[in-house]
């Protein structure tokens, strides 16, 4: 069974290609980069993937299952989580509260059946704390306990970037997307980044599509890399094999001879 896989996929906005015929598959267990310049079609990839988007054509399969096409919530119930590359937590909220809120695919209890069974023995009264243990799990393995009942909209860039990691993995997902999970972090934040996603992948088993423009972090952590500029294909393979590729080196790094190292 392929784990992940998408196929000739292409998408324009007002006759501007933003994607053109990309395919690529991921295995289990591997982490995979995709990278690019800016306005390669990075983020419009995920959107496709998660159900943002409806591509024009082409196909993503997740498990043998067609998931384009599907709403945004069903595509997260057969287990794909995704991060963004801008900060989407609930600012007044505190943390446990936003870490909750990945639990909603999991919650059984309706609001007449809450209503209806109230108090810690109650099914809605077991469930909630049964989500809110799963929940302290994140916390501990993401090192959130200071932050835990602080309103997010107050903490550091870096530890909101850490709650919203939290909150994707609170859904408890076979495949998380990462859209530059380090972006505008500082050098200390991005190696505790870093050690996490490994964690994410060795620990909790977690297979992981990862979008990141710091070429160092991509070469150090992933299994296997994609590189697109313009909406298509530069190349694929292992990191040692991308990062020497001249059309990387001249979309990426703007070096016109191939000369240098990613």
């Amino acid at each position: 069974m392929s784990f992940f896989k998408v196929c000739n996929l292409s998408i324009s906005f007002g006759g501007l290609a933003a994607l053109n015929d990309v395919s690529f598959e991921v295995q289990k267990g591997q982490i995979f980069a995709i990278i690019g310049p800016n306005g390669a079609g990075k983020t419009t990839l995920f959107n496709c993937i998660n159900g943002i988007y409806t591509p024009d054509e082409g196909e993503v399969f997740f498990k043998d299952q067609k998931i384009n096409g599907l709403r945004p919530d069903r595509i997260a119930r057969l287990g794909i989580a995704r991060t963004f590359q801008n900060i989407e937590l609930f600012n007044h909220m505190n943390t446990m509260e936003n870490l909750m809120l990945g639990r909603h695919l999991h919650m059984k209890s309706n609001l007449f059946r809450g209503v209806g069974m109230w108090g810690p023995h109650s099914f809605a009264g077991q469930e909630e704390i049964a989500h809110r243990r799963k929940v302290e799990e994140i916390i501990d393995f993401l090192g959130l306990q200071s932050a835990r009942n602080q309103p997010v909209g107050g903490l550091p860039y870096g530890t909101q970037k850490q709650i919203e990691l939290g909150r994707a993995l609170a859904s408890e997902p076979e495949f998380l997307l990462l859209d530059e999970p380090c972006a505008g972090m500082n050098a200390e934040e991005k190696q505790d980044m870093i050690f996490w996603i490994k964690d994410i992948q060795d620990e909790l088993g977690i297979t992981i599509l990862l979008i990141e423009h710091d070429m160092n972090m991509v070469m150090d952590i992933s299994d296997h890399i994609l590189a697109i500029n313009f909406g298509g294909m530069i190349t694929e393979g292992t990191p040692s094999d991308v990062q020497k590729h001249p059309e990387v080196l001249k979309a990426y790094l703007g070096e016109e001879d191939g000369e240098g190292s990613a």
